[in-house]
């Protein structure tokens, strides 16, 4: 069995455009990434299920029904992403009534692990001057 290939398009314009999104300082952007991926890898799971009738004993032949462990797992990913999204809007709920805005700043320790970092590397070369003897 071959995958559609609406699926796969569908599948991977949310992964990316998903990635995307969660890589953004804001968390309203983080948030709406985060539910794109999530639907996005519920895609990609529906597709890698086997068509066929409802997975009921007596209704469909046993050869015939379709695989019924997709349709639980996109369940409880579903459930998740839910418990996800409410808390990252707590999260930015919370931003933006403290803050003002919703974007997250730059951590002290963030920071100091970049100086430590071009310390150790010491100054950049310019790549127009060539090196000496």
């Amino acid at each position: 069995m071959s995958p559609n290939l609406t699926y796969v398009v569908v599948v991977g314009v949310l992964v990316a455009s998903g990635v995307i999104l969660l890589l953004e300082r804001s968390l309203t952007r983080v948030l709406m990434g985060m539910v794109l991926l999530a639907n996005g890898v519920n895609v990609l799971i529906l597709a890698g299920g086997r068509y066929g009738g409802p997975p009921i004993v007596g209704t469909t032949p046993q050869d015939e029904m379709s695989d019924p462990l997709p349709q639980a797992m996109i369940l409880t990913a579903i459930v998740i992403t839910l418990g996800l999204t409410a808390f990252l809007l707590a999260l930015a709920y919370r931003s933006w009534r403290l803050v003002g805005h919703d974007e997250v700043q730059d951590d002290i320790e963030d920071r100091r692990i970049i100086e430590r970092a071009e310390r150790d590397v010491g100054p950049a070369e310019d790549e127009d001057e060539e090196p000496g003897p």
